[in-house]
């Protein structure tokens, strides 16, 4: 089987390696595709060594069908279409008020353990969710993110004839977008590259480049005046920060999308001037993976339409660097097997 290793400084090489010995509640995947994605990316420029057990597989966005069943798991059989919800709990603290899936002693498959860009993988069948006949495995690697969408508009109790502001228009950013829509929502996305908003246009969605264009102005006129009921900061700059507090109404809502893995100043006296809440969402819960697994099945969200490229498992170094070379891409995948 092949395996494409990150060896650290920006490099990764594809290795000739065994199969993994598959351990009780195991499942073996034949993994199919695996998208890349922004944590994927810091990890490639160094910034997540710290967490990577260097040379490691990484990767989590996953679609794949089962290729061996170990002992004590039920309800799976071999051929079985699936998704990873790559989430490994840990030790219950008790400060994670039973939310496992942000537990103080969680472990990301794909990051803090052995990922999917190879082409078998072991992981917990406990994290598997079932693909359905209709939907390609191509569509099922992008069920992971659009998880993470569904989460983040969950979180952000968004509702039917509601203003959404969506700062950052990337692979997530458009999933949410997508998902705030189909939800009933009013939404316009901010976003300062000409192909993305190009695409967001083409999906129907209303755009607005805050380098030409005062944000909270646009979302007045688009709102009639009212502002935005929820915004999403999903950009991960000092600008989204700053502009963020600007678009709500009063007691509006702010979902903190993006990873700031450094502080950044606030405007906190608009929390108070206008009682606004601000809600942290990470990653997702198994509900949150459902959702997404059937927006995609009814063909809801167009998923085809966010993905750039679609590469061999060998030709990953490359892809890497082409996601660099490329900001106005959206989702590349490498074809596993």
């Amino acid at each position: 089987m092949k395996s494409l290793v990150y060896s650290g400084n920006k490099t990764f090489t594809v290795q000739d390696s065994e199969k993994q010995e598959l351990q009780a509640g195991d499942v073996r995947l034949k993994v199919a595709y695996c998208g890349v994605c922004g944590t994927d990316v810091h990890i490639y420029h160094g910034n997540m060594d710290q967490r990577v057990q260097i040379p490691q597989v990484i990767g989590h966005e996953v679609s794949a069908e089962i290729d061996a069943i170990g002992a004590d798991v039920t309800g799976w059989a071999i051929g079985d279409k699936v998704a990873v919800r790559p989430l490994k709990p840990g030790a219950e603290d008790p400060s994670d008020n039973d939310c496992n899936h942000i537990g103080k002693n969680l472990k990301f498959i794909g990051i803090d353990t052995v990922g999917g860009m190879q082409s078998y993988w072991n992981v917990p069948a406990y994290t598997l969710h079932r693909l359905p006949e209709n939907l390609s495995l191509r569509e099922g690697a992008m069920i992971e993110p659009l998880a993470v969408a569904c989460h983040d508009v969950r979180l952000g109790e968004v509702k039917a004839g509601e203003y959404v502001a969506v700062i950052g228009g990337g692979p997530i950013g458009m999933l949410v977008a997508l998902v705030a829509r189909q939800k009933g929502a009013n939404v316009l996305i901010s976003e300062v590259n000409p192909t993305r908003i190009e695409l967001a246009e083409s999906l129907g969605l209303k755009t607005v480049n805050p380098l030409e264009k005062d944000l909270a102005a646009e979302v007045a006129t688009f709102s009639n005046g009212a502002m935005a009921d929820v915004v999403f900061e999903v950009s991960g700059t000092q600008a989204g920060v700053h502009v963020m507090t600007q678009l709500p109404k009063a007691r509006g809502r702010i979902v903190m999308v993006a990873i700031h893995a450094q502080p950044k100043p606030v405007d906190l006296f608009r929390f108070f001037w206008r009682e606004l809440k601000l809600i942290g969402a990470r990653v997702y819960e198994p509900r949150d993976f459902e959702e997404a697994i059937a927006l995609a099945a009814n063909g809801d969200i167009p998923l085809s339409a966010l993905i750039t490229e679609v590469a061999p498992l060998e030709n990953g170094q490359q892809v890497f660097e082409m996601i660099d070379n490329n900001p106005a891409g959206m989702k590349y995948l490498l074809q596993c097997s």
